[in-house]
């Protein structure tokens, strides 16, 4: 409940806020936002839990008791009733993808469909809505999740024959919910250049079925065949029409981001010209929470030349951080592209390499130059293991603590028993998804088999115990942003069938939260201005319908965001 307190307002208006001190507090520190009468979960040892938190400007001003806040309350407070509710620091995403999440609402959505025919129709919808020749996109199937394996299929896929009979004048590309594969129709495969007699590109694979015809289904690099030609289509668009279509992306995943309790972003990631266009975002207020931004799809010549002025740390209010870069040496699980040490259960393939370990190599020789911190996507036990050793020639040859740079592995889903110590030893950051565990859980035993399951897919409690810092996220789009779901299934294991995944490498519900608060500010070298809720740091708040540190487990995923405050600032209230 909120209460704005003004001079003509009688002291009934404060009903239980005692106003001890008021009049010694108008002279000093008056708060322009108090939350008072609930739970506050601070992520501070100082000061473990308290009832209320004092801001003041964008920054927390303090935290106490109700009656110790009540003091800082001057006329123009504004007061936040807690009704007793909980408050934590406002969720950091520590791995996500920014500009595709608010483009994800502008497409289909194919993240509920459980079978092809179901996402067939709903493509035949959209061709009575649209102009012959025109693209038709969508996003977020996933074969495994689907109630049937289609008939004709390869590897559980179908072959694109019914999607061109809905869809035979337009184009139709729908991106696989991992974002690491994507099915064509005829007419998207021919405008890509696509027949039977092209060759699997470096990183990629074109999937042909037995006669050779390809089938539609575009594993990694192969996707940027259509892709081109997607971008092709798009050339005759003005630039303020790209710029009109970008700022709605932008404003989607704002809501999306902002209704779930997120209140820091890191992006994985944006090349030059996106993060030119966050800093007119950020210059213009138009970013809607704080984004980290990874550098991405730039040569490592080009960043050699350009990263120190692309280089920004947060200061004061600040909106946008550039400061790491993003690669990626193999692919998903789900679409056989993790690169793994020994063949897949079912396929004839040890997986993917997407970018070579060369360029990588050279990429970190460019971060440590220039101050940047390295995220490398590695999902397969293989592909860890590579980007590990690569880390430490680099040290080494750099003759530089790793602990101090703060690289990261984003995903580390499948690792060597001995690869675990690695991750402390080196001070590298394994920035995992706990959603993505159970999420993935009831088809990992097809793709490793029973052993390698056990021994080597998600080991949080593993690292945790090893020293490692954790942090956590969605990896959005490919899962909900939500990080309550994140949450849930980091503290359970438990699958959407009810069975739970190794429940030993569980975290705890106090591990869960920091990693997705002051472990993902870690992460993001900005522990010293959020990722708790301290006085001086960032007043960014999440309020929950639902204490999800003590209900019964089986409740958190019911709790809702009631507020999200950034900077001080309300931006999300239930119902509004």
């Amino acid at each position: 409940m909120l209460k704005r307190v003004g001079w003509g307002l009688s002291l009934v208006a404060f009903a239980a806020i005692p106003l001890v001190g008021c009049e010694e507090s108008i002279d000093g520190d008056v708060a322009d936002t108090v939350l008072v009468n609930g739970k506050v979960v601070t992520v501070d040892a100082a000061l473990p839990e308290a009832e209320a938190v004092a801001i003041k400007g964008y920054t927390i001003l303090a935290v106490g008791t109700s009656d110790e806040i009540s003091e800082l309350i001057g006329p123009e407070t504004e007061i936040v009733d807690l009704e007793g509710q909980l408050a934590i620091p406002g969720f950091v995403e520590a791995h996500g993808h920014w500009m595709s999440l608010g483009q994800s609402k502008l497409v289909l959505d194919l993240t509920q469909a459980r079978s092809w025919d179901e996402i067939v129709a709903m493509v035949g919808d959209a061709v009575a809505e649209t102009e012959p020749g025109e693209w038709i996109l969508g996003r977020g199937w996933h074969q495994e999740k689907w109630d049937q394996v289609p008939v004709p299929n390869v590897d559980g896929v179908p072959i694109n024959t019914s999607l061109t009979a809905a869809s035979p004048d337009n184009p139709v590309n729908l991106t696989h919910a991992s974002g690491h594969a994507s099915f064509a129709n005829a007419m998207a495969l021919e405008l890509g250049g696509i027949d039977a007699s092209t060759a699997d590109p470096a990183g990629g694979t074109i999937v042909k079925d037995a006669s050779g015809r390809p089938t539609g289904l575009l594993r990694e690099t192969a996707q940027r065949l259509v892709g081109r030609a997607i971008a092709h289509s798009r050339e005759g668009l003005s630039a303020e029409e790209v710029e009109l279509e970008a700022r709605e992306a932008v404003r989607l995943a704002g809501e999306d981001a902002l209704s779930k309790g997120v209140t820091s972003f890191h992006d994985a990631g944006s090349d030059f010209a996106t993060i030119d266009f966050f800093k007119k975002l950020e210059e213009e207020g138009g970013l809607p929470l704080r984004l980290y931004v990874m550098v991405r799809r730039e040569s490592n010549e080009d960043m050699a030349e350009k990263l120190p002025q692309y280089k920004m740390l947060p200061e004061g209010n600040d909106f946008l951080t550039v400061r790491s870069i993003k690669r990626q040496v193999d692919g998903a699980l789900g679409a056989h592209g993790a690169w793994l040490l020994e063949p897949y259960e079912d396929h004839e393939s040890t997986g993917l390499v997407l970018e070579p370990l060369e360029d990588i190599m050279g990429t970190a020789r460019v971060a440590i130059q220039h101050g940047f911190q390295v995220n490398t996507h590695a999902i397969g036990d293989r592909g860890n293991q590579e980007i590990l050793d690569l880390y430490q020639e680099a040290f080494e040859e750099a003759s530089v603590l790793g602990e101090d740079l703060r690289w990261r592995i984003e995903h580390a889903q499948h690792l060597r028993p001995e690869d675990v110590g690695r991750f402390v030893e080196l001070g590298v950051i394994p920035s995992m998804q706990g959603i993505h565990c159970t999420s993935d859980a009831p088809w990992v035993y097809q793709r490793l088999g029973a052993e390698r399951a056990e021994s080597g897919a998600y080991l949080w409690r593993d690292l945790i115990d090893s020293g490692a810092v954790v942090n956590n996220g969605t990896d959005t789009p490919v899962e909900d942003v939500d990080p309550i779901p994140s949450f849930y299934a980091s503290v359970t294991r438990i699958m959407p069938n009810g069975e739970v995944f190794f429940p030993e490498q569980a975290m705890t519900r106090e591990e869960a939260l920091r990693s997705y608060t002051i472990n993902g500010a870690y992460s993001a070298f900005e522990e010293d201005v959020k990722g708790s809720l301290t006085p001086g740091k960032y007043a960014d708040i999440v309020v929950l319908s639902k204490d999800i540190m003590t209900v019964p487990a089986e409740e958190i995923p019911t709790a809702e965001v009631v507020y999200t405050i950034v900077g001080g600032e309300i931006r999300y209230r239930r119902g509004n």
